[in-house]
């Protein structure tokens, strides 16, 4: 289990997650005004500050938040290779949205002053641990003094460390993710099929810092003939074989190891890359094409 080859190669949306979180965090701690970004009853519902409800779901409240977030979104970048950026922009604003209604309703019900939530992009890292407990497969297991473990596991903890650093403060936004997370793999309103206007999609692209990989390869295997797009968080094993096709490119080890971790069979993605080109977009959809039927 691993998220891919290093980089944002093909998670431009993560990629521009990551470095406005590590801004906005650098930013306001320079400022010595990062303890202040907590979202409280007033900033909600009797003063509304809209540039500090949406300032607090990027940027962390202290260094070891910043670094453990960090990391976890860096790694979750393999559900945006996995679903595409335009589907995966959704499930960040879908992930976004129910959490800051659920945290609403806590400061209404709360209605204390001093009761605060802790800042940071909660929603989206602890939504991404459905898709990450249900669709990602542990590749190794082992045991320390008897309790048997596996590569997930260290995953698992730092999210529980994110989730404990600030106590219920930010107990409650990791809940709140949860739930989001819960009702997007519901697909309630139908929202795993819901995807934003393409030049939304390809926006990111443009502003992306440079990196491995084409965006206008990511771009066009949605336009390839007879290809499907790629449902959510899919990662069951492929049952059919592709034969692979003579004259073209043996496909690089991190193309094959990041169709891998998404939970298709090696020799399969070896064969989908070929026919593929060593694209991975393109591949990921032959896989998941040939898994529908």
């Amino acid at each position: 289990m691993n998220g891919g080859p290093s980089g944002f190669n093909n998670a431009p949306v993560t990629k521009a997650i990551v470095i406005s979180s590590a801004l906005f965090t650098i930013f306001f701690g320079f400022q010595g005004r990062s303890k202040k970004l907590g979202l409280s009853y007033q900033d909600v519902f009797e003063k509304p500050k809209f540039w500090k409800i949406v300032v607090s779901m990027y940027a962390f409240m202290s260094t070891p938040e910043l670094m453990f977030g960090l990391f976890l979104l860096y790694y979750f970048r393999v559900f945006e290779r996995q679903i595409g950026s335009n589907k995966y922009s959704v499930f960040i604003l879908f992930s976004f949205f129910v959490t800051f209604l659920q945290e609403s309703v806590i400061l209404a019900l709360l209605k204390d002053p001093k009761s605060t939530i802790t800042a940071g992009p909660y929603s989206l890292i602890f939504s991404s641990f459905v898709p990450f407990f249900f669709d990602i497969p542990a590749t190794t297991r082992f045991r320390v003094f008897g309790l048997q473990f596996s590569d997930k596991s260290f995953i698992y903890l730092a999210g529980l460390q994110l989730l404990l650093s600030s106590w219920k403060r930010s107990i409650l936004p990791g809940i709140c993710g949860v739930t989001a997370g819960f009702l997007y793999r519901m697909n309630i309103f139908y929202i795993r099929k819901a995807k934003l206007p393409d030049f939304i999609s390809s926006f990111f692209f443009r502003v992306s810092w440079p990196s491995t990989g084409s965006p206008s390869s990511a771009a066009g295997a949605r336009n390839i003939p007879g290809t499907a797009s790629a449902p959510p968080f899919a990662g069951r094993q492929v049952e059919r074989t592709f034969p692979p096709l003579a004259g073209l490119l043996e496909p690089t080890e991190d193309s094959i190891a990041m169709l891998v971790s998404m939970g298709f069979d090696r020799d399969n993605a070896r064969q989908a890359l070929v026919q593929a080109r060593n694209d991975v977009n393109v591949a990921t959809n032959i896989l998941l094409e040939a898994q529908s039927h």
